[in-house]
C-alpha cells in the first residue's frame, strides 16, 4: 500500500496529490457553506429593506469574491505541489493576473455604483442616469490601466522606463487625437456645468431639436422634422445654446391690421377689446396693447403678452383662443380687417385682323 502511495506522478508523489485534492476539496466545501449560509441570509435580508447596498453586496459576493476564493483554494493547493520553476512562474503569473482581473472588476463596479447611487437622489435620476454612462465609461478605462500598469510591475519589467516612453508617445497621440480630447474635455463641460440636459429642446443656430444622448465625443439631437442630428461636443460647447426647456414665460409681440376707414370711436375700443380677451384666458399675462403706426392702406395695432409656460403647444392654443375672440368682437364692432391693397391695369390694344 505504502509503494502505491509513494508512486511518482508528475513530479509528486501520489499521497502529495491525494493532500493538494483534499485540500481543493475541503475548501470548497467550506465556502458552498459559506455561500450558503451568508449569501442566502443576505438575499432574505435583502427583500426586507429598500435599500440597494445589500443588492450589490450580493452581486460582489457571487460575481467576484467567491470565484476569486475558488481560485485561490485552487493555487493553495498546488502550492503544496512541487514543479519546475518554470511551471511555478506560470502559476503565479495566472494567479496574479486572474486576481488582478478580479479586483479591477470589483473597483469599476463600486464606482459603478456609487456613481449610480448618487444620480438615483437627484431630480431626473433617469435622465441624469444616461448622463453619467460617459463618466463611468472613462473611470474603468482609467481603473483598468492602473490594472495593467500593476501587472507589468509585478512581471518584472521596470514600470519607470514604460511610463517615460508612454509619455513621450503620449505627447504624440494627445497631438493626432486633439478633435477627440476636446470633446472628451467639452462632455465634462455639458456634464458639469449644464447647458443642456436629455429632453431639452434647444436652438443651436439653424438647428432645433430635442437632446436625446449626450456621449463622450458626440450629443444626438431629434430635430422636429424627426431626423438625428449628431453634433460633436466641442461645437456644442463653441455655440450660443438656446435651451427653451427652461424658459419661464415666453413673450409674444403680435400685429393686426385694421381698415384705414374704421371710425375713431372703434379704433379707440380696439387696444380695451384685447386687452379684455387676453385677460380672460388662463396662464396669460397681459403687456399692453397700443395703435402702433400709420399706413398707407391700413392702421397697424401692436400687442404684447407673456405666455406662462414653456410649453410651445399650449402657446399656440392659447394664440388661436385670441385670434377667435378677435375676430368674433371685430365682426361684432363691424370692424375690418386690411388686406393688402391690390390694383388691376388692364391695357387693351387694336385687335390685329387675320
Amino acid at each position: 500500500m505504502n509503494s502505491f502511495w509513494n508512486n511518482i506522478f508528475l513530479g509528486n508523489t501520489v499521497r502529495d496529490w491525494a493532500i493538494a485534492f483534499a485540500i481543493i476539496s475541503g475548501l470548497f466545501i467550506f465556502l458552498w457553506v459559506i455561500k450558503t449560509i451568508v449569501v442566502i441570509w443576505i438575499k432574505r435580508a435583502a427583500k426586507r429593506t429598500k435599500t440597494t447596498v445589500d443588492d450589490f453586496l450580493i452581486l460582489v459576493i457571487e460575481k467576484y469574491v467567491l470565484p476569486f476564493f475558488y481560485l485561490l483554494s485552487v493555487y493553495f493547493a498546488l502550492s503544496y505541489l512541487t514543479f519546475g520553476p518554470r511551471s511555478e512562474q506560470v502559476i503565479k503569473m495566472a494567479m496574479l493576473i486572474a486576481g488582478t482581473y478580479f479586483v479591477v472588476s470589483l473597483i469599476t463596479s463600486l464606482i459603478a455604483y456609487l456613481i449610480t447611487s448618487y444620480v438615483e437622489t437627484r431630480d431626473g435620476a433617469d435622465v441624469k442616469k444616461k448622463q453619467v454612462r460617459g463618466i463611468i465609461i472613462i473611470s474603468k478605462v482609467f481603473v483598468w490601466i492602473a490594472g495593467i500598469v500593476f501587472l507589468i510591475d509585478n512581471f518584472g519589467y521596470d514600470i519607470t522606463t514604460i511610463i517615460t516612453g508612454l509619455g513621450i508617445g503620449g505627447i504624440a497621440i494627445a497631438l493626432a487625437a486633439q478633435v477627440i480630447l476636446k470633446d472628451l474635455f467639452s462632455y465634462f463641460v455639458i456634464y458639469f456645468d449644464k447647458p443642456f440636459e436629455i429632453g431639452d429642446f434647444i436652438v443651436v443656430d439653424d438647428k432645433s431639436g430635442t437632446v436625446e444622448y449626450i456621449g463622450i465625443k458626440t450629443t444626438r439631437i431629434r430635430s422636429l422634422g424627426g431626423e438625428q442630428l449628431i453634433m460633436s461636443n466641442t461645437d456644442l460647447t463653441d455655440s450660443r445654446v438656446q435651451n427653451y426647456k427652461r424658459l419661464e414665460q415666453r413673450r409674444i409681440a403680435y400685429s393686426i391690421r385694421v381698415s384705414n376707414k374704421t371710425p375713431e370711436e372703434k379704433l379707440k375700443k380696439i387696444p380695451g377689446m384685447i386687452k379684455s380677451i387676453i385677460q380672460s384666458q388662463e396662464l396669460l399675462k397681459f403687456d399692453r396693447a397700443h395703435f402702433s403706426m400709420f399706413a398707407e392702406s391700413y392702421f397697424n395695432f401692436e400687442y404684447v403678452y407673456f405666455v406662462l409656460s414653456a410649453d410651445y403647444n399650449m402657446y399656440m392654443d392659447k394664440q388661436q383662443e385670441i385670434n377667435l375672440a378677435i375676430v368674433a368682437s371685430f365682426r361684432a364692432e363691424q370692424i375690418e380687417f386690411a388686406y393688402p391693397a391690390q390694383q388691376v391695369y388692364i391695357s387693351s390694344s387694336p385687335s390685329t385682323a387675320l
